[in-house]
């Protein structure tokens, strides 16, 4: 009896092995579009592991990277819906935004999925989706300067000088 629970257990760990072999980096990829920063990707992505090897023996033809993507995405929505993910491509999303973007364009999950995934009703995903794509597109905010910084491509000019957009061969314009 040891034995055979022994062989299942090792059959088990294989299996598994084998599955996270394959997918791991592409679930990593997704963890980290998620929260933006690589160690909390990590975490999720063991935590949102660990669920799917504890239920491994009852997934029963389901398919494990579509479980542990569900795990990612509910670990996501219940942790970093309370604070905003730092960084990354999508950083200027919120995190439903973030999460739905995931789910939808990089992993391809259908709308009435991610709907029933998330708990929503799928044209308020259908929203949400075209929301953050329309952020994504528009061009990103102007970052703030302090008075008196200069261009690093400015350095050297005098005063008073800048460069002009159609500036190529260090042509420099003169300020009105």
């Amino acid at each position: 009896m040891r034995e055979r629970r022994a062989a299942q257990q090792c059959r088990r760990a294989r299996e598994f092995e084998a599955f996270v072999a394959g997918a791991a980096g592409r679930l990593l990829h997704a963890a980290t579009l998620l929260t933006g920063d690589p160690a909390a990707a990590e975490r999720l992505l063991t935590a949102a592991l660990a669920r799917t090897f504890a239920a491994w023996d009852r997934l029963h033809g389901e398919d494990p990277y579509d479980r542990t993507r569900q795990e990612l995405a509910t670990r996501f929505a219940r942790t970093m819906w309370r604070r905003h993910p730092r960084g990354g491509a999508l950083a200027r999303l919120t995190p439903q935004e973030r999460l739905v973007v995931v789910l939808r364009l990089y992993e391809g999950v259908a709308e009435e999925q991610a709907a029933a995934q998330l708990g929503l009703p799928a044209e308020r995903i259908r929203a949400i989706c075209l929301r953050a794509t329309s952020t994504l597109r528009s061009r990103p905010p102007a970052p703030p300067s302090v008075s008196g910084e200069a261009h690093p491509a400015d350095a050297g000019r005098p005063t008073g000088e800048r460069r002009s957009s159609e500036e190529g061969e260090g042509h420099a314009v003169r300020a009105p």
